[in-house]
């Protein structure tokens, strides 16, 4: 990559340009250069193997100017605070567009999960939660992301509880139902993808079932996102996952290949499919790129490259500012991460009512309140974009949350 912004930066020139675009009061803006609060500390661990290991950890608190602080639990051993700092902007946005009352803010930890057994990593989240001092529901609600789930929200959720002595579910986002979290909650983010998707191809006249697609990053989102796109009669050609990827001119039979990643633990040498690298299938010939893995991996270098009509961001900032610039010079249609995979926010914040009402809803009721909450955000900020005159969806995206923010901000008397 030819820049050497980091994601953080690429997060705060969106930022300023929106601001610029929007005419967002200066004063809103100054607060949002930086986030509210960062809890930076280190968690020394005895690992199983009988060796000693201390692990840097983060929580960021971006802005609470809409309600409390949420989700997001990354764990890689490449993780970065600018990383994390960048994801908890993204969350504050993300929720201001989907209409969730809530601030954004992000956690991680920097550690290899490959090479931890499964009592150590329940020693590392047990121990993070505790670095956290947690205060609740109504203060700060940590969630899943890259390298947690179910069990790991699970443990975070015990240990809360160990802390304060009582039950709280609301307290953490994305557990299992069993244990007070929302059906649909692990398909919501895939799905959300899926709708937005849709929805922007009906309004560039794009029929999907005749259409050719690639996902860069077959995991939780890119998998699901797969799925759906199968059942249509989309032909998946390219998909790809950390081990590299793969091709099939004829359409990937996605089930078939889900299976073979059960089995195996990747995409690699899928039978009967070609082998590409990650960048080959970001550049492969196909009407939809979905790229639903990191961040930074549409970038100056090959942007210029990319042969997709449409593409829906399923990561985090895929997609640099400088690659921004030259897909809209192409004529590429992008629907921004803060859109489309707002669907995993959106059914935390289900979540979290269901929590504190203890009510909880059926999958058709989650599914079709998601629905019209992400398509209602697709429209609007589409319709923001064309209100001030930028072919960008991302930059409607952002100047509609911004508008928000710049009320809420000057309703406390902060601006």
């Amino acid at each position: 990559m030819s820049s050497s912004k980091t994601v953080f930066d690429v997060a705060i020139d969106t930022l300023n340009e929106a601001g610029r675009l929007g005419k967002i009061n200066p004063r809103a803006l100054q607060i949002l250069q930086a986030p509210k609060r960062i809890n930076a500390f280190r968690i020394p661990l005895k690992l199983d193997n009988g060796s000693f290991e201390v692990f840097q950890a983060y929580r960021v608190h971006y802005c609470d100017a809409m309600g409390p602080f949420r989700d997001g639990t990354r764990i890689r051993p490449e993780l970065t605070l600018e990383e994390i700092k960048a994801l908890g902007i993204f969350m504050t946005i993300k929720h201001c567009v989907a209409d969730i009352p809530a601030g954004g803010a992000k956690g991680g930890i920097q550690a290899d999960l490959r090479t931890l057994t499964e009592r150590d990593k329940e020693c590392l989240i047990r121990a993070f939660v505790r670095n956290l001092e947690p205060k609740g529901p109504w203060v700060d609600v940590p969630g899943a992301d890259i390298g947690t789930g179910e069990q790991v929200m699970s443990w975070m959720l015990d240990e809360y509880e160990q802390i304060t002595g009582a039950h709280c579910p609301a307290a953490i986002n994305d557990k299992p139902a069993i244990l007070g979290g929302s059906l649909g909650g692990e398909a919501a983010t895939g799905l959300g993808v899926f709708l937005v998707l849709q929805a922007a191809a009906r309004d560039m006249g794009l029929e999907i079932n005749n259409a050719a697609a690639a996902v860069q990053g077959f995991g939780q989102v890119g998998s699901e996102l797969a799925s759906l796109l199968y059942e249509t009669g989309c032909r998946v050609i390219a998909v790809s996952d950390v081990y590299g990827g793969i091709f099939e001119e004829k359409g990937l039979n996605i089930p078939a290949l889900k299976d073979h990643v059960q089995k195996t633990g990747s995409v690699a040498d899928f039978p009967g499919a070609t082998t590409l690298s990650n960048d080959q299938v970001l550049e492969a010939e196909v009407d939809i790129l979905i790229p639903a893995a990191v961040h930074d991996v549409i970038h100056a270098d090959n942007a210029a490259n990319i042969k997709a009509r449409l593409i829906v961001e399923g990561a985090n900032g895929p997609v640099t500012t400088e690659a921004d610039r030259i897909l809209m010079d192409n004529q590429i249609i992008v629907i921004p991460d803060v859109v489309a995979n707002s669907g995993g926010a959106t059914v935390c914040h289900f979540e979290r009512s269901q929590g504190l009402s203890d009510e909880y809803w059926d999958l058709d009721r989650v599914n079709n309140t998601l629905r019209k909450r992400i398509l209602a955000a697709y429209t609007q900020s589409r319709d923001r974009a064309r209100e001030f005159n930028t072919q960008s969806i991302r930059f409607g995206a952002w100047i509609h949350a911004l508008k928000k923010l710049e009320r809420a901000m000057a309703l406390r008397g902060w601006i």
